[in-house]
């Protein structure tokens, strides 16, 4: 598998490569056209590509059209060189129906590189194409499947708060508490990373002290890896149970379009914010919503929802020091993440406040 990743890896990066010295000479390189090239003129060259499989690079230069495409649409940036060990995969696929993927129980045949053996027990299925791809020492095989479309279900949220939201539900997005609804229901925020940050800081001490290169350099940065993975895993975990649960038991959900890039130049919170997750937990219930059928609206970003009370609509400044809102005006005491999501959910009926629907507004 090392190898195949490899392989992949060198493909991409010649291919990267011939494309930059191409637009230096004023050509317009595509990857069908290098692709072409590489299978007459460079591979013959390299005995031991023959000994890999031919998939490996062809989906080299499927990922690294792809690549170019996002980068000219303005998704992402420029593509950049690949490095060992960083994001290692390679797919493969059946070759073209002749049904060489068997995926079922705990054992499975791949293409080209037999049987292998996974922890989990996975039922049978009928996939053209998987990628193997390796986090922390650990590969993982991955696959789509196509599932008939079913009806909703009840789910419950990571920790359960009494009572059940229906319709319209306003969320706001805090560091202190991850999500406070406007239906009174707070989920916590799991903070993987700051329980993790002490031991973190022990192994990647331990790491700076071993030999550059050497065996225990590398065992030294296998335990940081994992560790990472772990704090990744969890706070995915739990963004997943959360927006599953909103999708499915809200028909509206109102969410602030958070400027997260701005919010991370605050250096004294920036670690804690970028902790919380909050372009992911959007990404999540941009898709989910649409799966299950609830309505996502986007609440423009400069709307003062943590400024204005959620009784009478007076409005003043609330900095963050302060946790509670008290109106001069009618009197009112609340919470303040809790008087901002009342406010958000007031803005799905409103015109003008409402800025997108769905997964085809812009990402945070």
């Amino acid at each position: 598998m090392a190898q195949h990743a490899g392989y992949g890896r060198w493909v991409y990066n010649w291919g990267l490569r011939m494309w930059m010295e191409s637009y230096r000479s004023g050509l317009k390189p595509t990857a069908n056209k290098l692709k072409k090239f590489f299978t007459n003129h460079v591979k013959p060259k390299y005995p031991w590509m023959s000994e890999l499989s031919s998939k490996v690079y062809q989906y080299a230069f499927i990922n690294l059209g792809d690549a170019y495409e996002r980068f000219f649409k303005g998704l992402a940036e420029y593509p950049k060189f690949k490095k060992k060990y960083h994001h290692d995969s390679f797919t493969l696929d059946d070759g073209g129906g002749e049904r060489l993927i068997k995926i079922g129980g705990y054992k499975h045949k791949l293409p080209f590189i037999g049987w292998v053996e996974t922890w989990e027990e996975l039922p049978e299925y009928q996939v053209k194409k998987v990628t193997i791809s390796r986090q922390a020492g650990d590969w993982y095989l991955s696959f789509a499947i196509e599932l008939p479309d079913a009806p909703p279900t009840e789910t419950h949220p990571p920790n359960p708060p009494p009572g059940r939201g229906e319709g319209t539900v306003g969320v706001d997005l805090g560091v202190l508490a991850l999500a406070t609804l406007s239906t009174g229901q707070v989920f916590p925020n799991p903070k993987p990373l700051r329980f993790a940050i002490k031991k973190l800081g022990r192994l990647q001490h331990d790491m700076l002290r071993k030999v550059t290169g050497s065996n225990n350099y590398k065992k030294a940065s296998l335990l940081v890896a994992r560790l990472h993975r772990r704090v990744a895993n969890i706070r995915a975990d739990y963004l997943h149970k959360l927006t599953t649960f909103l999708a499915k038991n809200h028909s509206q959900i109102a969410l602030e379009d958070l400027n997260v890039s701005g919010m991370l130049s605050n250096h004294k919170l920036a670690r804690a914010i970028a902790d919380c997750g909050f372009g992911e937990f959007r990404r999540q219930l941009e898709y989910k919503c649409q799966r299950y059928g609830s309505e996502l609206v986007i609440v423009d970003r400069y709307y003062p929802s943590s400024q204005l009370c959620s009784n009478c609509g007076h409005q003043q400044k609330m900095p963050l020091s302060e946790r509670v809102y008290h109106c001069p005006d009618c009197g009112m005491i609340l919470d303040r993440d809790l008087n901002a999501a009342i406010n958000l959910s007031k803005t799905s009926g409103s015109g003008g406040l409402a800025c997108g629907v769905g997964a085809a507004d812009s990402p945070l």
